[in-house]
């Protein structure tokens, strides 16, 4: 019989602990906690040193002591609805309940409490009832400009008292109740008061914040707030409608279409570009935009947030997703609100019933609205822009082609950068012939470029690349065409593997061995192969007899030169920790990077990515041999001298003779030194 009321009683627990906290408890609950240690219901406060201003701290503040930037100062006060009592630690009294207009004068919002005696309001708050009263502070009158505040006070029986009425609703509301994105009629012509939610703790009025909640009276609730609201009536549209500095913006708004999203319900913020901010863009971009549905709605809908941010809820840089689908760092410096690290906003929250407007004086363009031109000009790659317009390509940077261009970084960029006749043909290779999405691409892909070429994609479990060159940032997607960053300049292939090394003078002993070991069709033929090649230092490090020997048996020969050959395309952007690929012949070769240095059985690559139509080839000064099995096991990065002086694994040559021979040849030499 007493199972079911424990059984109920626990019940009623879990679901109180379940119960999710507002970011406002949260917050407030991690102020009490960092408050403790000095007492009972203390909170820890962070002030921005030079100012008064005052937050509840979370997690992130608290270890950073910055709010916008600024330094902040840690203060121990009585958190929301206690008082100190002499002689006693921290703050073990509740506050004595008394009404609104005392409790008004009991948490500092004295000018407050004076206009609500002038305005006759004094009787109604002192009186029977259950009221909320979102009061202003003083700081936040003394703010007002003094023709607003002469205005209100001058005839005392109906602006003030109005005003005053606009900050209160007839019950009661805790920080609990006021959720995110409520609203609660006012005492004044049941205008709204619009509540707002953050996560960061903040709560908002009308974007005026709370700065002291839940102080409770014996007829309602006071919650002090940090300026003066203001009632309001029109939505976002009208308010753009009808200021003469927003001219243009409401002429694009009506050319895109967006007119009746602005006029239905909803909570946007709108960072509403001045005539100012259109007449700062070459006319050229802007017609062009202006003259493009398409890309004119993706530049407003990239000005306008989904949610309401007013500015007294940003502490600190937050990406925030917009209309167009990317996002805004929106963030702030001080007193200054800024979009993308920059302080281009002029005037903060000014609210309308379904969202706010903050006027900036820049115009922000996405990317969806640029030419492939403008794209690579906003990038860090200034030296691929230049040589791409100084090859003739401007036409094609600037027109409404389906394309992407693959470019390189600034530093990727070595030796003369003349524009010849080879370099321009290099340059329309970096452009590919239809737009493109790097997460579309896939493993063995051939992208045909301007030029008439075709590249490869290799696809690698750390790395996306287009032949030597691999993606090194986020795609860039125009309006018509697209843009990959790329760690390399394209070296597009040129032939086939044999054809790479006849044409390079290091390789002509290898060039030699291969045709003496019978390989010169497989060099030749299709396929993948990765390409250890060995160059004339290379043979020329082997002492002369074994090096004679060597090229005298054509069936040793081919197994050495099998163990530098991999199956399979690896360029070096692809090699990550611990990468294998199967020779030819012979076990395995282990590959590691280090110091952007390819190493191969600890063998350095001294030049990577020498792409051929059937294959890639890779430069090293030191023939490479097998691993023992003790290194075999580690990622194979560092120094050559490791590996030199490490004696290879017989097993890994499918020919023991080749490798008895070559070990009895170094012992006795090793026994003529020792005598």
């Amino acid at each position: 019989m007493k199972l079911v009321p424990l059984l109920a009683l626990s019940l009623a627990l879990v679901a109180t602990f379940c119960v999710a906290k507002s970011p406002y408890q949260s917050v407030l609950q991690h102020s009490r906690i960092r408050g403790r240690q000095h007492g009972p219901n203390v909170c820890a406060m962070q002030k921005i040193q030079g100012t008064d201003k005052k937050y509840f701290t979370n997690c992130k503040q608290w270890y950073h002591r910055k709010i916008c930037g600024k330094p902040t100062v840690i203060s121990y006060e009585c958190c929301p609805g206690y008082e100190k009592i002499p002689g006693e630690k921290g703050c073990p009294a509740a506050l004595p309940l008394v009404n609104i207009f005392n409790t008004l004068g009991v948490v500092g919002a004295t000018t407050t409490q004076m206009y609500s005696d002038r305005a006759k309001l004094k009787d109604e708050i002192e009186g029977p009832g259950s009221f909320t009263f979102f009061a202003p502070s003083n700081d936040a009158w003394a703010a007002l400009p003094a023709e607003i505040l002469d205005a209100l006070v001058s005839n005392v029986n109906i602006e003030l008292l109005n005003a005053l009425h606009y900050h209160m609703v007839n019950r009661r509301l805790t920080a609990e109740d006021l959720r995110h994105g409520s609203s609660f009629a006012s005492m004044y012509q049941d205008f709204h008061v619009h509540i707002h939610h953050y996560a960061n703790g903040i709560v908002t009025v009308n974007c005026a914040r709370l700065i002291k909640t839940d102080q409770h009276a014996t007829n309602g609730i006071v919650h002090v707030v940090d300026r003066v609201i203001t009632a309001i009536s029109n939505n976002v549209h009208t308010f753009i409608d009808t200021d003469d500095d927003l001219e243009t913006l409401r002429t694009a708004i009506a050319a895109a279409g967006l007119t009746t999203m602005l006029e239905s319900d909803g909570h946007y913020t709108v960072f509403a570009p001045t005539n100012e901010a259109f007449e700062k863009i070459p006319p050229e971009t802007l017609n062009r935009i202006l003259g493009d549905p398409v890309a004119l709605k993706d530049l407003l809908n990239y000005h306008i947030l989904k949610h309401m941010q007013c500015a007294e809820s940003v502490v600190s840089g937050t990406p925030m997703e917009t209309l167009q689908g990317t996002v805004l760092e929106v963030g702030c410096e001080g007193d200054h609100m800024t979009l993308n690290g920059k302080a281009i906003i002029t005037k903060k929250d000014q609210l309308g019933t379904n969202g706010v407007v903050h006027y900036i004086n820049e115009l922000l363009i996405p990317d969806s609205a640029k030419t492939l031109l403008e794209l690579a000009e906003g990038s860090s790659v200034s030296t691929a822009t230049k040589m791409l317009v100084d090859a003739g390509l401007s036409s094609h940077l600037t027109g409404s082609e389906a394309l992407t261009l693959l470019a390189p970084l600034d530093d990727a960029f070595k030796g003369s950068l003349t524009m010849t006749g080879e370099m321009r043909k290099l340059m329309t290779n970096h452009i590919v012939k239809e737009q493109l999405s790097s997460k579309a691409l896939y493993h063995g892909q051939e992208l045909e470029t301007l030029g008439g070429i075709k590249l490869r994609v290799f696809v690698y479990r750390n790395n996306l690349c287009i032949e030597n060159a691999c993606i090194a940032a986020h795609d860039k997607t125009g309006r018509f065409a697209s843009m990959f960053t790329v760690d390399k300049v394209l070296t597009p292939p040129m032939g086939t593997v044999m054809d790479v090394l006849k044409a390079d003078d290091r390789f002509s002993l290898l060039v030699g061995a291969i045709q003496t070991a019978g390989m010169t069709e497989l060099m030749n033929q299709q396929g993948a192969l990765t390409v250890f090649a060995p160059t004339n230092n290379a043979f020329n490090a082997l002492p002369k007899p074994e090096l004679n020997k060597l090229m005298r048996n054509r069936q040793e020969l081919a197994g050495v030169l099998k163990f530098h050959m991999g199956e399979g395309m690896l360029v070096s952007g692809g090699v990550g920790s611990h990468s294998r690929l199967r020779p030819l012949q012979g076990d395995k070769l282990e590959l590691g990077m280090r110091n952007y240095t390819v190493y191969v059985n600890k063998v350095p690559v001294v030049d990577a990515d020498l792409m051929a139509t059937n294959g890639i080839v890779h430069a090293v000064n030191i023939i490479v041999k097998p691993l023992p099995p003790k290194v075999d096991r580690e990622q194979a990065d560092g120094p050559a001298g490791t590996a030199s002086s490490s004696r290879p694994d017989s097993r890994s040559f499918r020919n023991e003779d080749l490798f008895q021979k070559v070990m009895k040849s170094r012992s006795s030499r090793t026994m003529t030194r020792n005598q």
